[in-house]
């Protein structure tokens, strides 16, 4: 196990400066022609998979980081180059991570590829767990599955919503309730192939930020896939359906819950981190900005209103990051998050993100408020961070339950 340092080794510095470069040089000039267009960035994702950053083995390496350092500051480098085109670039990962997590080896090694395509022929995957009614209450999801025996294949049927990538999919990884007796612990994985019928793009959704990502409802209508399209298999679904229903017999449902939950606090640093990227870049705009503008005959920053706000922006951002860091780190060396510190990083780092890039508006003024500045579109990007992957209130509320014990409501 790595000891937590704040110190990147050689190797951890030459990724880092090679995504920053991608970032500067091939994200950053496209960032406000795809925010304008609202369409997903073909041509940059391209870029990117031929240099090896959009792909699995990119993913899986820094994954693996036994500082569990890699995949925050890869997040914090491309979103500081741009946060829509940066989720467009990372999107298909959610997918990916849910088949490497929950499938089987041959599925691993069918679908993956598909889901990234090649650098000729890029192709992107979707994640669709959200659904009109369920978005923080996962145990309302309505969409089903359903097993027919004679043919050995699973009938799906139901709306999702707010899907990156959702309907321009090569592959879909869906969410479905196989046993509606056991609430969160009867839902399933599974993967809906290209081209399959019954699956389409319901609505697109225009957004205030993040416009370069393709976000939008994907409808199901007794959509079939094979048997085999079941994330691990059926006789591990039928196992842990079992056990479930022995635990819900025994009391011990809320072990189970418990679990999952740990699960999802693991994955939050990394939407910090998203959040660091772009309050780091409204920051450094705003710092620039201040120290070239003059106003009353000498340069803005050498007010303190000025000046004291760049302090607390800065200073706000390296908190943000310390925690997202010491998450990250936990996360990878095995030790449990007793007082929720992945949700700890997740929240301070969505409000910090939103904060600064406020500030960084208020600095340049008028030009803030303007197109002709990123500030402004980072400010409208920088409003998803306390809304997906669990809301701030939802974030707050599991720090509450877990320091208190509480069944806070």
């Amino acid at each position: 196990m790595a000891e937590f340092t704040m110190d990147l080794n050689d190797d951890q510095k030459q990724v880092r400066d090679w995504i920053h470069g991608f970032a500067a040089d091939v994200i950053r000039p496209a960032a406000a022609e795809w925010d304008e267009r609202e369409e997903t960035p073909w041509p940059v994702i391209q870029e990117a998979a031929k240099v090896g950053i959009y792909s699995l083995d990119f993913y899986a390496q820094q994954f693996f980081d036994p500082t569990g350092l890699g995949i925050p500051m890869a997040m914090e480098e491309l979103f500081w180059g741009d946060a829509g085109i940066a989720l467009s670039i990372v999107g298909t990962g959610l997918a990916a991570i849910g088949v490497v997590a929950n499938g089987t080896e041959e599925q691993i090694g069918t679908w993956i590829p598909q889901m990234y395509g090649t650098p000729d022929d890029v192709k992107v995957a979707a994640f669709c767990s959200s659904e009109p009614d369920a978005g923080s209450d996962v145990g309302a999801m309505r969409t089903r599955a359903v097993y027919d025996r004679a043919t050995d294949e699973w009938v799906l049927n139901g709306t999702k919503t707010w899907a990156t990538n959702g309907g321009i999919a090569n592959v879909h990884i869906v969410v479905a309730v196989v046993d509606p007796e056991l609430g969160t612990k009867g839902h399933a994985s599974f993967i809906v192939p290209p081209n399959t019928k019954g699956l389409s793009q319901g609505q697109k959704f225009k957004k205030h930020g993040i416009r370069a990502s393709h976000t939008a409802e994907v409808v199901l209508e007794d959509v079939r896939i094979p048997g085999s399209c079941l994330l691990g298999g059926k006789e591990k679904l039928d196992e842990r359906l079992a056990r479930a229903h022995e635990r819900a017999k025994a009391g011990g449902g809320e072990r189970v819950k418990n679990a999952a939950m740990a699960t999802f606090e693991a994955s939050r640093p990394a939407v910090g981190a998203m959040a660091v990227g772009t309050a780091r870049a409204a920051y450094e705009v705003a710092l620039d900005y201040a120290k070239t503008r003059t106003q009353f005959g000498r340069p803005i920053i050498d007010n303190q209103g000025v000046a004291f706000q760049l302090a607390d922006m800065r200073t706000s951002i390296d908190a943000a990051r310390l925690l997202v860091w010491r998450a990250s780190w936990m996360a990878v060396a095995g030790k449990p998050f007793t007082s929720a510190e992945g949700s700890m990083s997740k929240l301070f780092a969505s409000e910090t993100a939103k904060k600064v890039t406020a500030q960084a508006v208020q600095i340049l003024g008028g030009n803030g408020f303007t197109r002709e500045y990123p500030v402004e579109r980072m400010h409208r990007d920088s409003a998803i961070y306390t809304i997906f992957e669990g809301t701030s209130e939802i974030q707050r509320l599991v720090i509450a339950r877990t320091l208190s014990g509480m069944p806070i409501r």
